[in-house]
């Protein structure tokens, strides 16, 4: 336990020290180019912006995270039943495995305003784009971790007489966790896009719609400050997923942090 917080104290202290050295790089740029507030404002306009207006951006960031989180858990939950269904099924992986990629081509922007209008205007349409474009890279991740098992443990399952089915639990997903947790931490990263997208679609709340009203009065500065507490929400969520990970894959060899 010890060990572990001060690993997080000091991924802490260089975080902060690389916090500390964009903010003093962004005013120097400030400083030398001297642009415009409503192209390019200072950290203390947007600092200023936050001040000025703390609840209404705390607010809406919680909107947007709670679309960020509930899409994460449904895109998750998800890739992991394509991912073992494809797996274990040769002719459903052959025919659904090229649906699922062509999911993934299709232009976010081209299909947010049809989920909202079959979802509305409320957080569903948000929970469904942010869940479309995390469940790739998780199904994706775990596919390829069930589909690789080392041969080793596959004949030792065939030594003990084991069925599919207890192969599949008792070799194939703790081998495919890895894997699995590589996915989830990627999707982790990728969940903003969803809701983010789905509320310039359509929306009454979120910061995706404050970075709109934001922008449509040239407020440049709110928008940079919805933008670092977007950041802000994205890192909380791979926080929590790269900690389960070292919790569940403490056995394996290969860290996810």
């Amino acid at each position: 336990m010890e060990r572990n917080l001060k690993i997080i104290a000091g991924k802490s202290f260089y975080a902060l020290v690389v916090c500390v050295f964009l903010l003093a790089l962004w005013q120097v740029c400030i400083w030398i180019f001297n642009p415009p507030q409503y192209l390019f404002p200072t950290p203390s306009a947007v600092a200023d912006a936050f001040i000025q207006n703390p609840d209404y951006l705390i607010s809406n960031m919680f909107i947007t995270l709670k679309e960020m989180v509930l899409g994460f858990l449904v895109g998750a939950f998800a890739g992991i039943l394509i991912a073992l269904v494809l797996s274990q099924f040769e002719l459903l992986d052959r025919y659904l495995m090229p649906l699922v990629v062509v999911t993934q081509t299709l232009p976010v922007f081209a299909i947010a305003p049809l989920l909202v209008i079959w979802f509305g205007f409320g957080i569903g349409s948000k929970i469904v784009m942010a869940a479309l474009i995390i469940f790739f890279p998780v199904a994706s991740a775990f596919y390829d971790g069930l589909k690789s098992t080392s041969s080793t443990w596959l004949d030792l399952a065939k030594s003990w007489r084991m069925s599919k089915f207890q192969t599949l639990m008792h070799f194939r997903i703790p081998a495919a966790l890895p894997s699995l947790m590589t996915g989830l931490k990627v999707a982790a990263t990728i969940a903003p896009i969803g809701a983010i997208v789905g509320e310039w679609a359509g929306a009454a709340g979120g910061l995706g719609f404050v970075m709109l009203q934001a922008n449509a009065r040239t407020q440049t500065a709110t928008v940079f400050a919805s933008l670092v507490l977007l950041g802000l929400s994205a890192w909380v969520l791979r926080w929590i997923v790269v900690q389960l990970a070292d919790h569940y894959v403490w056995w394996s060899a290969t860290k996810v942090s």
